[in-house]
Parts: structure tokens; C-alpha cells; sequence
């Protein structure tokens, strides 16, 4: 699609602040978002978000030269705040010239000052109008608002009751996540005073996603009605595909959970590089700054290693799998490009056709 065809709806904020054409973001999620599916996505003309949280730092600068190979297109890196070579990660970023850094908890002020000062556009994902308001007083950029519907960790307020109060509430762009996969949720979006739509599942179903062919089967074979939110995972709320094993868990008490939760400390800290006094620390300022429980910091390592069970091995009985309530309407495994041509295409029709220009050229 040429410039000259594109409803002007669609070029927002979020296209200026991140440098794409189109105002969707592919969200970074924790090992699925590899350096194959970012650059994809930023070839389309979307932003593609790496997911850094589950890499080592030398992993992360690879992934980084590797998008790089693939693509001159923009895009950005996601980050866990609480991780102890944070610093480090931050300002390798700033070496290297990423255009968008993006948090999915809150990052501290001090990070989001010195990615700023780097040149660094900081995203922050929020679940609250209050979380909106407190980044934003931080001086972060854009804020991605995620409602209920959202896969992974998420909050109970649907989307489209938590969208049009944190558009009031901020005059930073907003990018709304939960519930998309299409240019009717893009223009709904847009609609309520969104600057774009971000998408995990629907980018997760995708051909250059690395999530084995096998676990994208149970994905499209799962119903709207087959997800649940549970603390039973790491002590916070997350949305994952039901299994056996989410039931088990939620049926097993901390203390049954807690070895495992051990064991799988010590294996995330062996992935990401982390020593154990650095790993202690983590749990430390999780526990101070994130207001958790002694039990949720202490299940704090479930989440990332169950995921890698099921979204790198392979092994769904074993592993979970966190999706959005759309993985119930989504069918098909496209290329990212085809993907958002698309999702652009239908934006673009929807938007003439809404304005009684019937539909605009595509």
C-alpha cells in the first residue's frame, strides 16, 4: 500500500515516536519474540519488539546484530526492569542505536531517564489508569494499555472499559492491547483515542514465529472459552491456554509449588547469566518495589521456564502456554507480511467505508 492510499487515520503518534509506517506493534514476548520475527515484523512496517527479558546479555547483543542483518527498519527491545545487569542492557541499547525500549512492568525513573538521554523512546505497558498516569509523570513516551483480554499477565478491566479512561487521562500516545488481530480493532482503537494496537498471539501465529509447529496446533485448536487467568503460575494474574497442568497447579498449594519454583530459579539464573547473590538481589527489589509477597517473589521463575517448557521444547504438558481470548477467532498461520498488509488493507476499508467514501484504494 502506498502512502498516497492510506486513510490519514492511520498515521499517528506511535508511527512518528517509533519511526514505522503502520501504528501496530508486535509485542515482546518472552521466548517467542526472536530476532527472526522482530526483524519480520519491522520489514512490514510495523514495530517489531525483541524480547530480551529471557536472554543473557551476550544473547541479547547477538539477537540485536542479527535484526540488524535482517532489516534497516526500526525497532525495539523489551526489557525487565528488576533484572540486575538492567544498567548494562540499557545502555548497550543506546550503543546501539535501538529505536524503542519498552517495559512490561514498571521501569525505575533512573532507567527511563538514562534511556531518554541515549535517544531512546521508553514504552511502559499499564493495566490501570493510575499506572498510565505515574509513567507518564516519569516522562515516559507511550504507554501500551492492556485490558483483560490480553494474554500472559494481565488485569480484569476489559479493554474497552480501561482504553477511553487512560486516553483522558494521558497526552502521550497510547497503544491498546487485548483483544486485537484486525483492521476492525485497529480502527475501534483509534476510535476510543488510541494511537495504534499491540498484538502478541496474533504475531505469535505467524509463520516466522519459532514456536514449534506443534504448540501452534493447540493455539489454533483452542476455543475463546479455553483460556483462564491464574495466580497459580508466579503469583500474579495471567492469561494462559487450560491444561491439565494449569489445573494441577492451581489445585497445589505454595508450599507444593515452592520446590519447583527453586528449581526453576536456579535454571532461569543459569540461562540469563545471572549470579546468585545478583539473583538474590533481584528477588530483594521484587519484593520491595513490586510489593510482592515473600511466596509470589518466591514463584517469581515459574512463569518464564514453564513458558520455555511449552514455547521452546515443545512440551505443552509440561510447559504453559499464555495467550489473549482472540487466540479463539484466529485460524490461519500467515507470514507477518501478508499479516499486516492486511490488517492495513482492512483498516484502510473499514475507515472509507465509515465515512461514506466507500473503500478507499488498497
Amino acid at each position: 500500500m502506498t502512502a498516497t492510499d492510506l486513510h490519514p487515520a492511520l498515521t499517528t503518534r506511535l508511527c512518528e515516536l517509533a519511526g514505522v509506517r503502520y501504528p501496530v506493534v508486535q509485542t515482546g514476548m518472552g521466548w517467542v519474540s526472536g530476532a527472526r520475527l522482530t526483524a519480520a515484523t519491522a520489514e512490514a512496517g510495523a514495530l517489531g519488539i525483541l524480547a530480551s527479558a529471557t536472554m543473557s546479555l551476550a544473547e541479547l547483543r547477538e539477537a540485536i546484530a542479527d535484526v540488524r542483518r535482517r532489516t534497516e527498519a526500526p525497532f525495539g527491545v523489551n526489557l525487565l526492569a528488576a533484572q540486575p545487569d538492567s544498567v548494562e542492557r540499557v545502555d548497550l541499547i543506546v550503543r546501539e542505536g535501538v529505536r524503542v525500549a519498552s517495559f512490561a512492568q514498571a521501569p525505575t525513573k533512573d532507567l527511563v531517564e538514562r534511556l531518554k538521554d541515549g535517544g531512546v523512546a521508553v514504552v511502559c505497558s499499564i493495566g490501570a489508569r493510575r499506572h498510565a498516569e505515574k509513567v507518564a509523570e516519569w516522562g515516559v513516551d507511550a504507554v501500551i494499555c492492556q485490558g483483560g483480554e490480553g494474554g500472559g499477565h494481565t488485569g480484569s478491566v476489559p479493554t474497552t472499559l480501561l482504553l477511553p479512561q487512560v486516553t483522558a487521562a494521558v497526552d502521550i500516545p497510547v497503544i491498546a492491547a487485548g483483544g486485537f488481530f484486525d483492521g476492525r480493532g485497529l480502527v475501534a482503537a483509534l476510535a476510543y483515542g488510541a494511537d495504534g494496537v499491540a498484538m502478541g498471539t496474533r504475531f505469535l501465529l505467524t509463520r516466522e514465529s519459532r514456536v514449534p509447529d506443534a504448540i501452534k496446533d493447540v493455539y489454533l485448536g483452542t476455543g475463546v472459552d479455553g483460556t483462564v487467568v491464574t495466580n497459580a503460575i508466579d503469583g500474579y494474574p495471567q492469561r494462559v491456554i487450560r491444561t491439565a497442568l494449569v489445573e494441577t497447579l492451581e489445585k497445589a498449594s505454595v508450599l507444593t509449588r515452592f520446590p519447583k519454583a527453586a528449581v526453576n530459579a536456579l535454571r532461569f539464573r543459569r540461562q540469563t547469566g545471572t549470579s546468585l547473590p545478583a539473583l538474590i538481589r533481584s528477588g530483594m527489589q521484587m519484593h520491595r518495589d513490586q510489593e510482592l509477597t515473600w511466596a509470589q517473589t518466591a514463584l517469581a521463575a515459574n512463569a518464564p521456564m514453564l513458558t520455555k517448557a511449552a514455547m521452546v521444547d515443545g512440551n505443552p504438558e509440561v510447559g504453559i502456554m499464555p495467550t489473549g481470548q482472540v487466540v479463539g477467532v484466529i485460524e490461519e498461520l500467515p507470514a507477518v507480511d501478508d499479516l499486516v498488509q492486511r490488517l492495513i488493507a482492512d483498516a484502510n476499508a473499514t475507515l472509507g467505508r465509515m465515512c461514506g467514501l466507500g473503500e478507499v484504494a488498497t
